[in-house]
């Protein structure tokens, strides 16, 4: 019995994989100056940070439920035994949510929703487990699982404004964040954004991001992927660095954030996302 997979337009996953496995990625819903677009489908990561740079407003919002339902009924009719759908952390957006009252409508027998307890490719790591169980006949949805219990995220940001704005983390520390000019570091703490640290210059943070993913990585094999918005030659030197320090990596994936993520990190983001063991 044929399981399909599907996540969020935030998984990030390396181009062309979700077209290769059949992996159905529903977008979530921007807004710029109350315009509506469709995350990564006509709204990328050119047009998000030509849009904060002209200080336009953006917002960002869930898929709907509706919009759940048709893909999970299309896939079902389409032949699909299963769904384990593995969306961002319950905690960052309402997709989750909005991906369980889809399964209760559609066939909640048959679809499972995966909260990954993260975003980008902490959830793109998830997806990827996901998909690799489901081609080898095993339990997708526990991969899913397993695979998100281990991933860990850091980041650092030019900013925390644009956190605080989005309600993503608390005005307090946007407060203290901001107050001596620093460089915040962050990470994903069961689901939520978490200040970890603070640096006084993004070489610095650049440096505590390697130190803290190879901390994460300990021993043996590890899946590595590198974010960035409107930062490519710091994402280049941070995958290097990456892959000078951390022997055991799979291969460093680089790919700049759309709108979802970019939109509450601001230009200049820089994260790194690990999985210890990597994608079984």
């Amino acid at each position: 019995m044929s399981t399909t997979i599907v996540t969020d337009s935030t998984a990030y996953l390396p181009e062309g994989f979700a077209e290769r496995h059949g992996i159905r990625v529903v977008p979530l819903h921007v807004a710029v100056d109350g315009r509506g677009r469709l995350d990564v489908v006509d709204f990328g990561p050119a047009e998000l940070a030509a849009a904060l740079g002209e200080h336009r407003r953006v917002t960002t919002s869930r898929p709907t439920p509706g919009e759940l339902a048709e893909v999970y009924r299309s896939a079902l009719d389409e032949g699909a035994g299963s769904i384990v759908s593995v969306h961002l952390s319950r905690e960052l957006s309402g997709t989750w949510e909005a991906a369980r009252l889809a399964a209760e409508e559609v066939d909640p027998t048959r679809i499972r929703v995966v909260d990954s307890r993260a975003t980008g490719m902490g959830l793109g790591f998830a997806v990827l487990a996901a998909c690799a169980a489901a081609e080898d006949g095993a339990d997708a949805e526990r991969a899913a699982a397993d695979a998100a219990a281990r991933v860990k995220m850091f980041f650092c940001v030019e900013t925390l404004d644009h956190l605080r704005r989005g309600g993503r983390i608390s005005p307090t520390a946007a407060l203290l964040g901001t107050a001596l000019a620093v460089k915040p570091l962050l990470h994903v703490d069961d689901g939520r954004i978490v200040p970890l640290e603070k640096v006084r210059t993004m070489g610095r943070a650049i440096g505590r991001l390697v130190d803290l993913a190879a901390t994460a990585a300990g021993p043996g094999r590890v899946g590595l992927a590198v974010h960035h918005l409107a930062a490519p030659q710091r994402a280049a030197e941070l995958a290097t660095l990456l892959d000078e320090r951390v022997p055991g990596s799979t291969g460093c994936l680089i790919s700049e954030v759309g709108a979802v993520i970019g939109a509450h990190t601001g230009p200049g983001v820089l994260g790194v996302v690990v999985l210890p063991g990597g994608v079984s």
